[in-house]
């Protein structure tokens, strides 16, 4: 540890009767009460090297001896004493360890700011920073002294000290000394990346404006030039020291960072940063962390589209380099399906903003690929609730806005609600119905090429029972000659009945099979197509087909 050796006299304080004094031949006529102890000390030491103790024995009467009390003095008694040693030119030795309160060292860092070339010669502000990481790094479980903590839901009577214990704390320091705590803490490599980043949110949000309720310019109160100098500077040197590790912050944080960086007018490189940084952690964002007020004075609209849009061009760069054909189960797929879910559900809720342009919804739906969504039931949810909020859109802009809606990529149920929605373009119903019947044809294609198979097959049947007959006929014939028994013609004539009966009614057996097969496609075309002129003719069609095909077939067995 390092530390500072000042003054050469050998220690001379001493305690009589709860009374702190120094051995001189000068009697004293200072008294210092702090807490429960009292200083008797010379006013020609102290005064002079304390501009404080000067002010405070101007206000007291005039005596022999004065009496100020300094129960507020930060570090408290032990403090007090080793800066009456100093000015008594007593040896003490400097060193983290001199600052016993963990607020007392925040605070004494803090009024170096006030002097600080006397703080940089004389090392007090480089132990007071030590004397701040050395507690920081100690472990929870052994902090014993008083810290602010007013996270909700949390108790220090009934729950342990938590990791974060010390970010409050060190919020109220300026940016320029935060930075040096936190440049110290990283240097040392034991606190892990998220708790520093933990750090950097507590105290952006401390000094930062939020960024949920930032209005334009022009309707609220400018802040002067100062202010919004001081939040750029806060905002750039945040995001210079997020740690490099991927997760150190949330995505939540690091968007609100670039919304704020946008209103404030940050640099581009502050900017740029952070949409790169957003980009990366995309996949871990909900819909609330997209939304963002806009603040160019020139949009009448709320959200921020841009900021998204921005974030989205960034992710999808990246994700094109690294993923120039995703298979179906690949990570890079599963990644670019939850974006593609992530930004229609940001669209649902934007869509309802009464003056957002279609321009800007085109922007963000039309900017993810084809493979992103699975489906677009979400982005056609996306669109009825835009079609909704803007009754009064023209033809062309509810054309541009279904552009980007794919009707084979929609379930059975949003297609039956897209056929019968009036606030969708004519184009987009027809095409919509135009796929319903390509795929009823299709479905209607291969049931009719099942049923000619069975019809084929039923064919065969007759010829088969056929020559099953013959061979009974025949094998009754030569069992009546082995018995020798005449020609009996009873026999045969009821044999031959029976093998015509059997005939007709094989020959009846496809005939009316094809028949019922007709009557059902004939029921399911109106019913599917809703009794138009179309299914009319489809079923005329089939009626004359079908009585073509009967009559040759009755042609044929009268041959």
């Amino acid at each position: 540890m390092k530390f500072m050796k000042l003054g050469t006299r050998p220690d001379t304080f001493y305690t009589e009767e709860a009374t702190r004094s120094v051995i001189s031949d000068v009697p004293g006529d200072l008294v210092i009460r702090i807490n429960n102890i009292s200083y008797l000390l010379h006013q020609f030491s102290l005064l002079p090297k304390c501009g404080l103790l000067q002010r405070l024995r101007s206000d007291s009467e005039d005596s022999n001896t004065v009496t100020i009390e300094l129960h507020d003095i930060p570090g408290g008694e032990d403090a007090f004493e080793m800066c009456a040693k100093y000015c008594y030119g007593i040896t003490i030795n400097l060193s983290a360890h001199n600052f016993q309160g963990w607020k007392d060292s925040v605070v004494t860092l803090q009024t170096t700011v006030k002097l600080t070339e006397w703080s940089d010669n004389l090392g007090i502000f480089r132990r007071c920073v030590d004397s701040i990481v050395e507690k920081i790094l100690t472990p929870p479980a052994q902090v014993t002294w008083s810290y602010t903590y007013t996270r909700k839901g949390f108790n220090k009577q009934q729950q342990s000290v938590p990791k974060d214990w010390w970010t409050e704390d060190i919020s109220d320091l300026d940016i320029d000394l935060f930075r040096c705590i936190i440049i110290a803490i990283k240097s040392t490599y034991m606190l892990p990346p998220q708790l520093i980043g933990e750090a950097l949110h507590v105290y952006a949000c401390r000094w930062l404006p939020d960024a949920t309720k930032i209005t334009p310019p022009e309707s609220s109160v400018s802040q002067t030039d100062d202010v919004a100098e001081n939040h750029r500077k806060i905002i750039e040197i945040i995001v210079n020291m997020i740690p490099a590790d991927k997760g150190s912050v949330s995505v939540g944080f690091l968007l609100r960072l670039l919304s704020i960086a946008n209103h404030l007018g940050a640099s581009t490189v502050t900017k740029t940063e952070l949409i790169r940084r957003s980009s990366l952690q995309l996949e871990e964002a909900t819909v609330s962390d997209l939304l963002f007020p806009t603040h160019s004075s020139s949009n009448k609209h709320y959200y921020d589209i841009d900021l998204v849009a921005a974030v989205l061009d960034s992710f999808l760069l990246l994700w094109r380099r690294t993923s120039p054909a995703p298979t179906e189960n690949s990570q890079s797929m599963r990644s670019i399906r939850k974006i593609g879910k992530l930004i229609d559900s940001y669209l649902q809720v934007v869509a309802r903003d009464i003056n957002l342009p279609v321009s800007k919804v085109l922007s963000v739906a039309e900017a993810l690929p084809d493979i992103a969504r699975k489906n677009h039931d979400d982005l056609y949810k996306g669109i009825n609730i835009y079609l909704k909020e803007h009754p009064e859109m023209s033809k062309s802009d509810k054309k541009r806005l279904c552009r980007p809606l794919d009707c084979q990529k929609l379930s059975p149920e949003v297609r039956t609600h897209a056929v019968k929605n009036e606030r969708l373009p004519l184009r987009t119903v027809v095409q919509v119905l135009f796929f319903e019947q390509e795929k009823g044809s299709r479905a209607n294609d291969q049931r009719m090429s099942a049923q000619e198979q069975l019809l084929s097959r039923g064919k065969q049947i007759p010829l088969v029972r056929d020559e099953l007959s013959k061979l009974q006929l025949e094998r009754h014939e030569q069992t009546s000659r082995l018995e020798g028994i005449g020609k009996a013609p009873a026999p045969s004539e009821s044999s031959s009945r029976d093998h015509q009966k059997i005939k007709r009614t094989d020959k009846k057996m496809p005939l009316e099979s094809e028949k019922k097969v007709a009557r059902e496609e004939i029921e399911e075309e109106e019913t599917k197509d809703g009794g138009s002129s179309r299914s009319k003719i489809n079923a005329r069609k089939i009626m004359k087909n079908r009585s073509g095909s009967d009559h040759s077939r009755d042609k044929s067995r009268d041959r």
